[in-house]
């Protein structure tokens, strides 16, 4: 793919249209697994510290496989190495459904590694693509994401009931995921891999040296931290306080439809000013103030902490993946900025489904676990006064990376 002044209309909306559909299988895998948490331990005996291994795994491979995207792009071609993450994708989809316990995890495992490298690779691939408008693009993705991870948790308990049970609901979306590899090999525009002119310099060594990088990865990591645990845990936190099982799944998936808004809208609101302090603290606050409601105040509380918790974390999402692009100056160091913030961003959102299953194996009180999940919050916002700067990584005259 090459980017010119003159862009093609028709290439641009094919891609877009892509972007979409690809974004929309790459929540779906984790999301629909948290409403049929009970029904999985229920079935095959999994004690609830083996359960919270099973909602961290993902979220842990997304992080170690994340910063493979790059090398893969380099030595395929990013559209190749995207075409093989949608294929792991529905391999690991296929596994999960198997009989034995042992591949639920081997599924899992692979469905993070591919949704880690499938999602590393788009960032750079909508910057290389549609550079003047790749923050508000990055919103178009980021709300594809959210539907998808709407559809899979408000769907889940449906399709268990009327397919025959949690495996069959867990494989179904190998056939979304199927569509999705089919239109990208048969429609993704491609151009020859040597016309595009890469610049020299910044390497993940130098990136490494430089704060801005590890800020920008420390908050995806803890905002991240906080859209795993609401992935895994929260229809049963929502059902330790009494809602159904049908009841809980819904009202999350409800809480991820919400993040459509946001995802979209967040992208918009950060381009009124160079600087997205205002608008990270904004989402981060209304996260906040939806998971308290959620999980402290009364009943009829419910579907406002449901509405601020997803316009919460709608917003803190795409802007977290919107910075990206926003701190970089060119496709090349927004592939690799892309690579260390999800790499290193999930490999610490991990610890969130992890942490919260240690707690529901030590039984601690619902008020306790709300304070941690504040306190994750309030450390999100002070990586948000860091990574939300007016700053940009570029390389200069000699090669070397620096922050402007």
């Amino acid at each position: 793919m090459t980017t010119d002044a003159s862009p093609n209309p028709r290439r641009i909306a094919l891609f877009l249209l892509l972007m979409v559909l690809v974004g929309l299988n790459l929540r779906p895998a984790l999301s629909s697994l948290a409403p049929l948490l009970l029904r999985i331990k229920a079935d095959t005996g999994l004690t609830p510290l083996a359960i919270g291994a099973l909602t961290t795994l993902p979220v842990l491979c997304l992080g170690i496989f994340a910063p493979l995207a790059p090398w893969l792009a380099k030595r395929t071609g990013p559209e190749n190495a995207l075409a093989l993450a949608l294929g792991g994708l529905i391999l690991g989809l296929f596994l999960r459904g198997m009989p034995a316990v042992a591949l639920l995890f081997v599924g899992t495992l692979l469905v993070g590694a591919a949704i880690g490298i499938a999602g590393t690779l788009l960032p750079a691939l909508v910057k290389r693509e549609l550079p003047g408008g790749a923050d508000l693009m990055t919103g178009v993705y980021t709300m594809a994401l959210c539907l998808g991870g709407a559809l899979g948790a408000g769907l889940s308990i449906p399709l268990a009931n009327l397919l025959g049970g949690w495996r069959f609901s867990l494989v179904s979306w190998g056939l979304l995921a199927g569509i999705a590899l089919l239109a990208w090999i048969t429609l993704m525009p491609r151009s020859p891999r040597q016309a595009t002119a890469t610049p020299t310099g910044g390497s993940m060594r130098q990136l490494l040296g430089q704060p801005l990088a590890w800020q920008v990865m420390l908050l995806m990591g803890t905002q991240s931290s906080l859209a795993y645990i609401v992935f895994g845990w929260l229809p049963t936190l929502l059902q330790a306080r009494g809602y159904s099982e049908s009841e809980a799944g819904w009202l999350m998936g409800a809480s991820v439809m919400v993040q459509l808004i946001s995802a979209l809208g967040a992208p918009w609101l950060a381009r009124f000013s160079r600087d997205q302090r205002p608008a990270l603290l904004l989402v981060l606050g209304c996260v906040g103030a939806g998971l308290w409601l959620l999980l402290q105040a009364g009943e009829a509380w419910r579907w406002p902490g449901v509405v601020l918790l997803g316009l919460g974390q709608g917003g803190s999402f795409s802007l977290a993946l919107t910075l990206i692009v926003l701190r970089t100056a060119n496709s090349r160091l927004a592939g690799k900025l892309s690579g260390l913030a999800q790499g290193g961003g999930y490999t610490l959102a991990a610890m969130g489904p992890l942490g919260v299953g240690v707690l529901l194996q030590l039984e601690v009180s619902m008020t306790t676990m709300t304070s941690v999940l504040l306190l994750i919050v309030a450390v999100a916002a002070g990586f948000a006064l860091l990574a939300g700067r007016n700053l940009r990584l570029d390389v200069d005259a000699s090669g070397r990376l620096t922050t402007r």
